[in-house]
């Protein structure tokens, strides 16, 4: 279900957000509904936050980027810095 507010990128345009029927004050996913026309292709797609949903890529469970504004998956073939970790803020 889709809960109150939204956000804006500032390449893809404004954000909703959707949560569980269960805990519909929690947000776990994100959408862009109406992205700008060069992120058209994410139009109908959800993505989620790893960190509030099991999220797996080919059986390994993704582990959240750091920062709690991030929805990045990070598993063992992803090498970092990641936006996000500490010392990672103005970058």
């Amino acid at each position: 279900m889709s809960t109150p507010g939204n956000s804006v990128c500032e390449w893809k345009g404004f954000a909703v957000y959707w949560a569980l029927a269960v805990s519909p004050a929690a947000p776990v996913a994100w959408s862009y509904p109406r992205p700008r026309a060069r992120f058209s292709k994410l139009k109908d797609y959800v993505a989620f936050y790893p960190g509030r949903v099991a999220c797996f890529v080919a059986g390994e469970r993704a582990q959240p980027q750091a920062g709690r504004f991030y929805g990045g998956w990070i598993t063992a073939e992803v090498v970092g810095p990641f936006k996000g970790e500490p010392g990672t803020g103005h970058w």
